[in-house]
């Protein structure tokens, strides 16, 4: 059977990486976090100083710097799923913390970062059998996969799974910022000029805000064989 590619794109916090981890490893597919790529650059600005006082980028500074940062996924025997790794460092913990959500959308939204990392992205999914979830997937880096999903759910239901997700990793949380997060992340990643986020035309909408894990995953594996069954061998 032909693998074919498969773009899952969506807000933030709402699920789309545990999904796409979770269907990858059931297919034996290849997963790659691009959303854990853009938090990885942004690890890498706000350790290297390359934030001003307000917050703002350096951008002259990170875009000389861009040829320095290099990112892999490997896969954590105990986990069973990848873990993102800066330079040779693994770093899932720390691109998970609010800091970098704070700070990872403008990231996000220069041209030059994302030209670097939707290089790497097309790169790691040559010939198919992979599973990308990130913003811009099925409208940018693969806009001729045989499959694609647009996820969503309401503002509050992502904050609270992200403050839940926060307090078991027993990193500090505050559901108010972390709601704010999500509705600054939403309007940055909506109305940026480089890749806004948007559902592809021929994108699968699902809203999962009231929807469990496995029944989301029995939704999307519904979908794949779907998909399978009816490309060209």
């Amino acid at each position: 059977m032909k693998k074919i590619t498969i773009a899952i794109d969506g807000h933030s916090s709402c699920g789309k990486s545990t999904m796409a981890k979770d269907l990858a490893r059931k297919v034996g597919y290849i997963y790659v976090d691009t959303g854990a790529m853009y938090r990885s650059v942004t690890l890498y600005a706000l350790r290297n100083g390359l934030f001003n006082d307000d917050d703002s980028i350096k951008t002259d500074e990170l875009e000389k710097q861009m040829d320095n940062i290099h990112i892999t996924f490997q896969l954590n025997e105990e986990t069973g799923r990848p873990d993102t790794y800066l330079n040779g460092e693994c770093v899932e913990q720390e691109i998970r913390s609010l800091e970098v959500s704070n700070h990872v959308s403008p990231i996000a939204a220069l041209g030059f970062v994302r030209e670097a990392m939707v290089a790497q992205q097309q790169l790691m999914g040559q010939g198919g059998g992979v599973v990308m979830d990130g913003r811009d997937i099925g409208t940018v880096v693969f806009p001729n996969a045989e499959l694609k999903i647009f996820v969503t759910a309401s503002a509050e239901v992502r904050a609270q799974r992200r403050f839940k997700e926060l307090q078991e990793k027993g990193m500090p949380a505050d559901y108010d910022d972390i709601l704010k997060n999500v509705q600054e992340r939403d309007y940055i990643d909506s109305h940026r000029e480089v890749s806004p986020l948007r559902q592809a035309d021929d994108a699968l909408l699902l809203d999962n805000s009231n929807m469990t894990i496995p029944e989301q995953n029995e939704w999307l594996m519904q979908r794949f064989q779907q998909a399978t069954s009816s490309s060209v061998s």
